[in-house]
């Protein structure tokens, strides 16, 4: 952290030379400059207001600087922080739809599935040859807030199904990065309405290298834990010091098995968890808190400090070529009291789709999805992207009044009258009703669809769509499994937004009265019958986190349907099977105050 000036130092002026002095490390820093520039090859003259060479040590310590405050910046990703400096020497890549940013700034992180991209080729992660895709795996959004100092995070579940996922149409926002950064930008943007700045993306060698150059973190595992895919395998309770190799197997971690019975010693045998995804997401929160927690014990700049990170980390991160210098030193200087404990990370509330052989949509199997959950998805956007309601997180301004634009309602589900039903609801609530018909469902069980048109997000500069804010003001009386989606073709003419009505849609009332709702599963063991299982079987072993979770309310449309599970916590808290920070001494679980 900065610290205070000393009394010499207040009879100097405030030069550039003095503020990277007063960097903690400053020494240490100066050395991972000098290891930067023998490793990239960089020769930069900075020169003073007087035409002056600046000292080497000054040109380091400011080098030192910039990469203190990526730490800072991204201190919430712990994983990221401490390299995205020194991936951007040498991986820049042009990225189209980011927003020019202001008081705030969202940053869109990735996690690679590119197994091409990967050094060594291994055979727990696939061949190149033969596993050539590219998904996200971690689609994360860092929100930072110059004007309230405020770090937030918005995990998106990968198997989200949204409607622009793919140049081509629908698909899961994971498969979005097939297509490239650009479509996957365009994608959240156009689907959730959430504006990116700037565009971050990691791999598999990234994050262990990371770690490694920790010296690993350690976590504490209550219980035996087994996923055949990822290769985690924990046989014993008990602290782990986890390497970059055994780390990734945990946050890859979406097939967990867990001992219930001891009795039980073939793990194939053990009992499935069933949230896949969410779980993974639920495990990767912890992970980050973990790490980011040790590295601020290192100190602020410490770890950047070993050449071993200088080393690894070149060439294995990618960001957007606008993700300036100038712009992270700035970032770093106002995020440099950012507080572990107090930064939210929250994943967008999704339910799960019961159908058989994988969800069909226009006559494709797209395998297991999940859909977005209103209206609390939005809610939760405005909150933690600064956005008060009823405004546009683009502009800050407030969307239109209900009564200055057209709608059109489409019955997309088959289901009689609903179209009408829906369009009466809406009318009373001052919207415009332009027309009210048919459409044919795009599968057994389909997801309302807020479409609508005017000009798609331009390559190189702000988007400024009036459709988008409409249909924004239209979302925000939905009540179900339920998504924006930006395709001109889908909208009424004459209309500026048409709802596509779906399977388990509701309207928000004029006083909410929503309670939370708990449903049974007859398909598969859920999270809080398998919770009641394991706490009344090894609840001596097992600690809890006080980590407050938010519940999600179940609207009537999904808690009557069979064919929607439950909607997903937008901060679930730890499962007792979930592996968690250890205590000082190594020997068990930390005790959170």
């Amino acid at each position: 952290m900065p610290s205070g000036p000393s009394d010499d130092s207040r009879s100097r002026s405030r030069n550039t030379e003095q503020r990277a002095a007063d960097l903690a490390n400053s020494h240490r820093l100066a050395a991972l400059g000098q290891a930067i520039d023998e490793k990239a090859g960089i020769k930069q003259k900075l020169r003073s207001r007087h035409g002056k060479v600046r000292s080497r040590r000054s040109k380091l310590l400011i080098r030192g600087a910039i990469a203190l405050g990526v730490v800072i910046v991204l201190v919430v990703g712990g994983v990221v922080g401490d390299f995205l400096y020194l991936g951007s020497l040498l991986n820049r890549q042009n990225v189209g739809h980011l927003q020019s940013s202001g008081a705030s700034v969202n940053i869109l992180l990735i996690g690679s599935t590119t197994r091409c991209g990967l050094k060594v080729q291994e055979a727990k992660f696939g061949y190149c040859a033969t596993t050539t895709g590219v998904n996200s795996d971690i689609d994360m959004i860092v929100h930072l807030d110059s004007a309230t100092h405020v770090v937030s995070l918005l995990s998106i579940p990968r198997d989200t199904f949204v409607p622009n996922a793919r140049a081509e149409g629908a698909n899961k926002i994971d498969a979005a990065l097939y297509e490239g950064p650009t479509q996957l930008v365009a994608a959240i943007e156009e689907d959730f309405g959430i504006p990116i700045n700037h565009y971050v993306e990691l791999n598999f060698d990234t994050f262990q290298n990371v770690v490694n150059a920790l010296g690993g973190v350690r976590m504490y595992f209550p219980m035996p834990v087994f996923d055949a895919y990822s290769q985690l395998y924990v046989a014993h309770p008990g602290c782990y010091l986890l390497d970059g190799n055994r780390a990734l197997e945990v946050v890859r971690a979406r097939h967990l098995q867990i001992q219930t019975n001891p009795a039980v010693t073939n793990r194939a045998d053990w009992t499935y968890e069933a949230l896949s995804d969410l779980a993974r997401i639920r495990r990767t929160h912890e992970f980050l808190r973990v790490l980011a927690t040790k590295v601020s014990a290192r100190g602020l700049g410490n770890p950047l400090t070993d050449q071993s990170i200088a080393s690894s980390v070149l060439g294995d991160l990618t960001v957007d070529t606008g993700f300036s210098e100038g712009s992270m030193v700035s970032l770093a200087s106002t995020f440099a009291h950012v507080n572990i404990a107090n930064v939210a990370q929250e994943t967008f509330p999704v339910v799960g789709v019961s159908e058989a052989n994988g969800y069909q949509y226009k006559g494709g199997s797209y395998g297991d999805i999940v859909f977005p959950v209103e209206p609390t998805g939005y809610s939760l956007i405005d909150q933690l992207f600064g956005a008060s309601s009823g405004a546009s997180p683009f502009t800050g301004k407030a969307l239109p009044a209900p009564s200055t634009f057209k709608i059109s309602v489409e019955n997309g589900s088959g289901i009689a009258n609903q179209a009408a039903i829906i369009a009466a609801g809406l009318t009373s609530k001052g919207y415009r009703v332009l027309a009210v018909g048919d459409r044919t469902p795009t599968g057994p069980i389909p997801e309302t669809m807020v479409w609508y048109g005017g000009t798609p997000p331009p390559d190189n500069a702000d988007w400024k769509n009036p459709g988008l804010e409409a249909a924004q003001s239209v979302m925000s009386q939905i009540e179900g499994p339920a998504m924006m989606g930006y395709n001109p073709s889908e909208v009424t003419p004459g209309a500026l937004v048409t709802v596509q009505t779906g399977t388990g849609l509701t309207l928000k009332p004029t006083v909410s009265t929503t309670t939370s709702t708990v449903k049974s599963s007859t398909s598969a063991l859920n999270s809080s019958s398998l919770t009641s299982l394991i706490v009344e079987l090894a609840a001596s072993s097992t600690s809890t986190s006080t980590t407050t979770t938010t519940t999600v309310p179940d609207p009537s449309g999904i808690a009557s349907n069979p064919a929607l599970g439950t909607p997903s916590s937008t901060n679930p808290a730890l499962e007792p099977w979930d592996p968690r920070a250890c205590n000082a001494a190594g020997t068990g679980p930390a005790t959170t105050p």
